[in-house]
């Protein structure tokens, strides 16, 4: 199987379509349904979040193995929480890296009354950032 069908196959598996896919890995639409069609290849960097993302290998993105299953795979007891109805998870959006991981990390750990807590706040702060965004692109 081309590299082009084992993104697809993923990307349905995921219920997924392909605008909604390329808005996650921070890349155009056409330029992943080129990807799907094998009229373009990802560069090393999109080939690694692909595969972090669809939690798979990349030489199963390749068709060099059957097995999707990643060297690093986790435990059934260590999985992240999955929530809302898409199941997201943090860990397999590539935006979210770094201390922003590092942050959601240490979140999730703390009791649920300390999560409401800090995401409220969060809010409030985000809330202020975009006001003041808004005036100064008045300005």
């Amino acid at each position: 199987m081309a590299l082009g069908q084992r993104l697809k196959a993923c990307r349905k598996a995921k219920g997924l379509t392909q605008h909604e896919l390329a808005n996650i890995l921070g890349l155009n639409r056409s330029t992943y349904a080129k990807y799907e069609t094998g009229d373009n290849e990802p560069d090393n960097d999109t080939l690694q979040k692909l595969a972090d993302f669809f939690d798979v290998q990349v030489d199963y993105l390749f068709g060099r193995t059957d097995d999707p299953t990643p060297p690093y795979q986790l435990p059934n007891s260590e999985k992240p929480l999955m929530v809302s109805e898409k199941k997201y998870d943090y860990r397999d959006d590539p935006r979210v890296h770094g201390e922003l991981k590092e942050l959601l990390d240490i979140i999730v750990r703390l009791p649920e009354e300390q999560q409401k807590r800090i995401i409220e706040q969060t809010l409030v702060f985000a809330a202020g950032l975009q006001a003041k965004n808004r005036s100064s692109e008045k300005e």
